[in-house]
């Protein structure tokens, strides 16, 4: 390839990029953290309607846990962090961890 300066230059087109991991970030029934809160995070964070926020809780609360939102690792870890932040700040012990899908 020329280029406006009158040099070649020669290109490589082919990127060998993989796509991303995804990341599962799974909340955790405990006998403290009040219904209420877990909607109110789905809803903040997880972006969630509060009928899809409602039906999440009452699946983590009637299963013991449950699988909130499928993320790359940044966002997921970022979303685990501000809930177990937030949790902490309200007082409750609300638990999340990220698994690998």
């Amino acid at each position: 390839m020329e280029t406006q300066f009158g040099e070649n230059v020669e290109t490589e087109t082919e990127l060998n990029l993989e796509k991303p991991k995804d990341y599962s970030v799974i909340f955790f029934n405990d006998d403290y953290t009040t219904k209420d809160f877990v909607v109110d995070v789905l809803v903040r964070f997880f972006y969630k309607t509060e009928t899809e926020a409602n039906v999440l809780m009452e699946k983590i609360h009637k299963t013991g846990s449950s699988v909130v939102g499928t993320y790359t690792y940044d966002i997921a870890f970022t979303k685990m962090s501000l809930t177990i932040q937030y949790a902490r700040q309200n007082g409750f012990p609300l638990q999340c961890e990220l698994q690998e899908v």
